[in-house]
């Protein structure tokens, strides 16, 4: 049976949250202060780094769909080296590490090299996108539950069975979604959604750069293009999407004709 060699240094893998740095978790906090070597994605506000040592080494290592990206095994290398050399390892991404942030391949890849790990969840977006703008995803009077779903699959054929998605009527949260939100449009129309569906997306949440979209599932496409909204952004699908109670620009009768 072949040994596992316990390092010295271990690797925290640590959600940095939404991005509001006021969201960032106090377990975060004192996770970010103890790291000899700080690895940050591209989505994690800046702000949070002023909870670092002076002397930490911070390494941007940027992860963003369908911009040119660190690759997840120079990483997952890298924190090898750095936890074999005795270092605290502190991977900061945005979200929750565990929730699409690659945090479950990650954890399994660091225990095989006999890595020791601790995970720090953090908020995520999805749910903060929704409140940001009124809207309780799980409201008892439009939905039992909430589903979320990459519109990102690993590959063109790993695709969620939106039909089953659909037929349960529950929320659902769409992270990385805006690229092919005609597909996701599509996909749910073909599977039986109604394209009355009301939709919001909330770009940036939290920060105060947030934008946010109220449109309907059938004007999903063209709502978003003429928005000019982009990633990072959320998309909220679902009934609930009636509660929204804020949207920037958008008069009472527009929000009603929106939302049919």
């Amino acid at each position: 049976m072949k040994q596992v060699v316990e390092y010295a240094g271990k690797v925290m893998l640590v959600g940095a949250g939404p991005g509001d740095p006021d969201l960032l978790t106090l377990k975060a906090v004192k996770a970010i202060a103890q790291a000899d070597v700080l690895l940050v994605d591209d989505l994690v506000n800046p702000a949070v780094l002023m909870h670092a040592q002076a002397n930490a080494r911070v390494i941007h290592v940027g992860k963003r769909g369908g911009c040119q990206s660190t690759s997840q095994e120079f990483i997952e290398r890298l924190m090898v080296v750095e936890a074999q050399a005795g270092h605290c390892v502190v991977r900061l991404k945005g979200g929750d590490p565990y929730l699409f942030g690659r945090g479950g391949e990650e954890r399994a890849h660091l225990r095989r090299q006999g890595v020791m790990v601790e995970v720090v969840p953090g908020i995520t977006s999805g749910m903060a996108a929704a409140a940001s703008i009124g809207v309780a995803a799980t409201h008892r009077d439009y939905s039992q539950g909430v589903i979320f779903v990459t519109g990102h699959g690993k590959s063109e054929s790993a695709q969620p069975n939106w039909t089953a998605l659909v037929a349960t009527g529950l929320t659902l949260v769409v992270y990385m979604g805006v690229a092919r939100c005609q597909q996701l449009q599509q996909s749910l129309l073909a599977a039986g959604m109604a394209g009355t569906m009301p939709v919001a997306v909330i770009q940036s949440a939290t920060l105060a750069t947030q934008a946010q979209l109220l449109t309907s599932l059938d004007q999903l496409p063209q709502a978003l293009h003429d928005s000019g909204l982009g990633s990072p952004s959320i998309i909220v699908i679902g009934e609930v999407v009636r509660c929204a109670d804020a949207f920037a620009g958008i008069g009472l009768e527009n929000l009603r004709r929106a939302m049919g």
